[in-house]
């Protein structure tokens, strides 16, 4: 969730027409925002993730003005080229290789204004570009500097400026190590062999994304002309940034212009705000919702919603704004129905069902071997996949950690009965019997594989314990599996036998052998088996 903070008279100026708080708060509610509290005349809104179009007064007053009927349809915002370049050099395809632009001219950067881009920007940092991690944004005043812009990669001590928020210049490295900005986002670029920065035409640093930008460019109240890079990881959510801080800053009087950003394949024209089609199946959406809305409602409904719509019968063909980053499948459109139909309408009561999801048969299966392990006498164990290397046991090959957490957690395990060996040692003062069993993955060969495996700790451990066992778990499954004895390293010789289904191995059980027993530290003897549990499904 993310708090957006609105002052009422700002937004009754951008909505153009004055409500008082308590219908502010009501309409905006039923967008889909849940209401956080109101101090004096300060209202702060709790926004969906889904919708970063509303992380700001700007947004939200434009999405109300149709919520209202006062301006319904697409938002007309008009692109002017400004014949400005933004340079995306080859060099930054292994560090951050999207960038985009965009100019916004003639604004009056008043306090409204400029805390609400600010508070802007930092909400699109933190949710769609993950902590900048997937997109970062720079807000430049472009009388500063001379176009066209460049976005490259240069090595760390090869570049100094100026950055925000100091008075001396720095190279890229020292950044990183002496600056608050650098220390909370080094881990984003200190890896790579060079870093990106952004320059003007006369080599001056407008930015070092994702970091901070530089000093030159700083907004003042007398700024009038910004220049925005976004830079990332997804095109599709650079571009879709963009757009939505340009539509806002027009919506306070802007005028936006594209800018060529040249990639040395391609030339986009940014900001990028195409109308994006969509179709809606009306009887789907009906269905889902619980409404009987004609073709002719969900027109009106949609339009309401700041989309264009138009009806075929019960197929509605959809244009949605560019900035609406949340449309990915039809029942999105669905829901901006059943908001413009309004929440408060519908009739109150328990939904007939809480999901439309089922259980998995794989998964359906593992209860009903836990249902008959805890029946005949065994308690559950829940273990990590990471496993040390060191343990007694012979198992298949383990994928090893490149970077392991400690010396204790460097492979992923390819056996259960490590794990079920070391419950007993960490409980070995206690008393016994002890008998556990666990259902879990573990990964053979880069590769997920479930498994059930059971042991037994106390001075009458035997083979005999463990077939015994094994048959008896076959039998309620409805499995008829053959025993045949087996040579074993894990197990004492002599007493282990393989399992098999129609001549399928599909795991083993024995006595624990004394040299593992004495690794784990234990003196009583462990009887232990080891099964797939795919096979035991599949042969039903």
């Amino acid at each position: 969730m993310t708090n957006v903070d609105i002052h009422r008279d700002d937004l009754a100026d951008l909505v153009g027409k004055s409500l008082s708080i308590e219908e502010f708060v009501d309409r905006i509610t039923f967008m889909g925002a849940g209401p956080e509290g109101v101090q004096g005349d300060l209202m702060t809104f709790d926004v969906f993730p889904n919708r970063p179009d509303l992380y700001s007064v700007e947004g939200i007053a434009r999405g109300l003005r149709g919520f209202l009927g006062l301006e319904v349809g697409l938002p007309v915002y008009h692109v002017e080229p400004s014949g400005i370049e933004f340079l995306v050099d080859r060099s930054v395809a292994d560090v951050r290789p999207y960038a985009v632009g965009g100019i916004v001219r003639g604004l009056e950067l008043e306090d409204a204004l400029l805390r609400s881009l600010v508070d802007l920007q930092e909400k699109l940092h933190l949710t769609v570009g993950r902590r900048r991690k997937k997109v970062a944004i720079g807000i430049h005043d472009m009388d500063k500097v001379t176009p066209p812009y460049t976005y490259k990669a240069v090595l760390p001590t090869d570049v100094r400026f100026t950055p925000l928020g100091v008075a001396q210049e720095m190279d890229l490295l020292e950044i990183l190590t002496k600056h608050e900005k650098g220390r909370e986002y080094a881990h984003l670029v200190a890896s790579r062999p060079v870093f990106p920065i952004i320059t003007d035409a006369r080599g001056q640093v407008l930015s070092f994304p994702p970091v901070i930008n530089g000093i030159r460019t700083q907004l003042t109240s007398d700024t009038r002309n910004l220049f925005i890079d976004v830079t990332g990881t997804d095109l599709e959510a650079v571009n879709g940034c963009l757009a939505i801080l340009s539509t806002a800053l027009a919506e306070r009087g802007g005028r936006i212009q594209s800018v060529k950003t040249k990639y040395p394949d391609r030339i986009l024209e940014t900001p990028d705000l195409a109308h994006r089609p969509h179709s809606l199946d009306l009887r789907r959406a009906n269905a889902l919702l619980g409404l009987s809305l004609t073709p002719g409602e969900a027109v009106e409904g949609l339009r309401r919603m700041r989309h264009d719509a138009r009806a075929n019968g019960d197929a509605i063909s959809v244009l949605s704004p560019g900035y609406r980053l949340d449309l990915l499948h039809e029942v999105d459109l669905a829901e901006d129905l059943a908001i413009a139909s309004g929440y408060d309408r519908y009739p109150r009561g328990l939904p007939h069902r809480q999901t439309i999801g089922a259980s998995l048969a794989a998964n359906d299966f593992a209860e009903t071997l836990r249902v008959l392990l805890v029946g005949y006498g065994y308690q559950e164990v829940m273990s990590l996949t990471v496993a040390s290397a060191k343990d007694a046991f012979e198992t298949p090959d383990r994928v090893r950690i490149r970077n392991p957490l400690n010396e204790d957690l460097t492979t992923l395990r390819s056996s259960l009965l490590p794990s079920l060996m070391n419950i007993f040692r960490l409980n070995k003062h206690r008393e016994l019997p002890q008998r556990v069993f666990e259902i879990s993955e573990v990964v053979l060969e880069a590769r997920n594989v479930r498994r059930i495996g059971a042991a037994a700790l106390h001075h009458k451990a035997s083979f005999t314990e463990a077939k015994s066992l094994v048959l008896s778990l076959m039998r309620d499954v409805g499995q008829s599996a053959n025993v045949d004895g087996v040579e074993d390293a894990n197990f004492i010789p002599g007493r282990a036998a393989s399992v098999l289904i129609d001549g399928r191995e599909i795991g083993r059980f024995g006595e624990i052998h004394p040299r593992i027993l004495e690794a784990y530290s234990l003196v009583q003897p462990v009887m232990a088996f080891e099964l797939d549990v795919e096979p035991l499904r599949s042969a039903r």
